[in-house]
């Protein structure tokens, strides 16, 4: 694994650029969503098809992307990713069709893997085992895009009358980096000696086996992990409402108030890495979690205790995320394919756990929100210990070989 480079900062600010560019990108489908209904001459329903559409796009974008990583220089592969985004972003504006706009949002959401995929694994390339900061740094920038995108959205509707304008916005705003990034030398993975697995030929396929479940259960962590993330961003307006602990605006604004804690505590994280093991930021933010919603359903009535626990829960949940990319790191040699693994693990938790509350809301209750977000979280702490434990006797038994 490469050591930080003394210049690093061209690239690492690129992968910081990288990130708000696919936060801002992420953030601006649902604000334009009313737009783009119009445009294509279809209602609301209809139109959500393009939410799925970037997923499935973001899965493929992750998996092909992934291997590109192991085989080409890296920025080369950004750039071609950031070519696609621009292209399908362009577009948009222009699309009357409800498939064809599926079909730019299917290509905007594979370069959005690709990206995802792409800083993940070359910022580890590039800090080696003092990534944590910068792991942080990263995710702190997607939560300033996400924060940002909407507001592009809104602006393009008050001056141009047309939220989707913003697209032709966040395509303009690309070309520079796409363009930058291309000339900066890319960073390259470390030589396998720097791999436990690789300490002896004699333990090489016990190594191999050992990363092969290392990173299952990494993957399975962020599935759960992501789940429980998106699940409580995206129903906490409905949960609050139904009960009526909050009115349209106060509960949008609840909403604002998990994802600006989240952004807020990934910035006061980037200090806390530099100082903490990422398993003991990650025992600590989750059981963080654990009583952040424990206080939400021990007083389901209280507006007091909902605010409460909601920042709290974005503020612990902050730094989850790239606590994990950085713990899988010092127990592996992170490859492209390897974080694209991480990422689809984390993808398919997006949409089957906010998935699953939806087909429990109205049958069982509001509470059952929390009550899944959780069992979530129980089950993720739980994939947790079961990786350290697991971990640490493997690198027992290679040192004893």
């Amino acid at each position: 694994m490469h050591s930080t480079k003394d210049n690093h900062w061209p690239s690492t600010g690129s992968y910081f650029a990288v990130f708000s560019a696919v936060g801002l990108v992420t953030a601006a489908l649902g604000p334009t969503l009313p737009g783009l209904a119009a445009q294509a001459g279809v209602d609301l329903d209809a139109i959500s098809l393009l939410f799925t559409a970037n997923s499935v796009g973001y899965l493929a974008g992750s998996f092909v992307g992934g291997r590109q990583y192991d085989r080409i220089a890296g920025h080369r592969v950004i750039a071609a990713a950031l070519g696609l985004m621009i292209g399908g972003l362009a577009l948009i504006p222009l699309l009357s069709s409800r498939w064809l706009l599926v079909a730019a949002w299917l290509a905007v959401g594979t370069a959005g893997g690709a990206l995802d995929v792409g800083g993940n694994t070359l910022i580890v390339w590039l800090h080696g085992r003092g990534v944590g900061p910068y792991m942080n740094g990263l995710h702190f920038f997607f939560g300033v895009g996400s924060f940002i995108g909407p507001l592009i959205a809104a602006a393009a509707l008050a001056i141009a009358g047309d939220a989707t304008r913003a697209y032709w916005v966040l395509a303009l705003l690309l070309v520079p980096l796409a363009l930058w990034i291309v000339r900066v030398p890319s960073p390259t993975a470390g030589d396998d000696s720097d791999d436990a697995e690789r300490m002896l030929d004699g333990s090489a396929r016990r190594g191999t086996q050992s990363r092969d479940a290392t990173v299952v259960l990494v993957a399975l962590f962020l599935l759960l992990y992501v789940g429980a993330e998106v699940a409580f961003g995206g129903w906490i307006y409905t949960y609050a409402a139904a009960l009526g602990l909050a009115t349209a605006t106060s509960a949008a604004t609840l909403t604002s108030a998990f994802w600006g804690a989240l952004t807020v505590g990934r910035l006061a994280g980037i200090p806390i890495a530099a100082r903490y093991r990422p398993r003991t930021i990650l025992l600590v933010d989750l059981a963080g979690c654990l009583l952040s919603v424990g206080l939400i359903l021990a007083l389901p009535s209280s507006r007091t205790a909902l605010w409460a626990g909601t920042i709290a829960l974005g503020a612990t949940m902050a730094s989850i995320f790239p606590a994990a990319i950085t713990l899988a790191g010092n127990r592996v040699r992170i490859t492209g394919r390897i974080t694209a693994w991480f990422l689809i693990g984390s993808s398919i938790g997006s949409m089957t756990v906010p998935w699953l509350i939806g087909q429990l809301f109205e049958p069982i209750g509001p509470h059952v929100t929390m009550w899944a977000i959780l069992a979530t979280l129980v089950a993720d702490l739980a994939v947790l210990v079961v990786l350290l434990l697991y971990s640490e006797r493997e690198q027992d038994a290679l040192v004893d070989w």
